[in-house]
């Protein structure tokens, strides 16, 4: 299965794979997610040059891991290995934003976002600050 992984991931890669990972996380990925997801590569500066086309690439990889034993650390390798420390807060952030795309965080989502913090040593003030401007962005009236 490795051998189907695109070597090197482009940190877009990597944002787009932890996007997709929340989305994914509770086995149901809801249009919501998937239009957030696509409003983000369309519209931030991170994605300027990014190929859209990837986007199925990465989507594949995400699946075929969580399809196999130990397929969440290995992202989180993958991730780690990839994109730049100065960029883990980003993916939080896209993250969170993927996870309030639909109004509710599922019990899922929430273990995702709670794994992604400890993978990537997300400051817990941090985080707070991060989830509480997701949160604004996604209310609902």
């Amino acid at each position: 299965m490795t051998d189907q992984i695109p070597h090197p991931l482009s940190p877009q890669d990597c944002l787009v794979a932890v996007m997709i990972a929340v989305s994914a996380s509770d086995e149901n990925m809801r249009t919501s997610e998937l239009v957030k997801i696509q409003s983000a590569v369309n519209n931030l500066p991170i994605f300027a040059e990014y190929d859209i086309d990837r986007m199925n690439v990465m989507a594949q990889v995400v699946f075929d891991l969580f399809a196999v034993e130990d397929g969440l650390d290995a992202l989180f390798g993958l991730v780690r290995d990839n994109l730049p420390e100065h960029l883990f807060e980003t993916a939080y952030a896209l993250a969170c934003d993927v996870a309030a795309a639909d109004g509710t965080i599922e019990e899922a989502e929430l273990r995702l976002l709670e794994e992604i913090r400890y993978e990537l040593n997300i400051d817990r003030l941090h985080a707070a600050a991060i989830e509480r401007g997701s949160r604004a962005r996604h209310m609902r009236g």
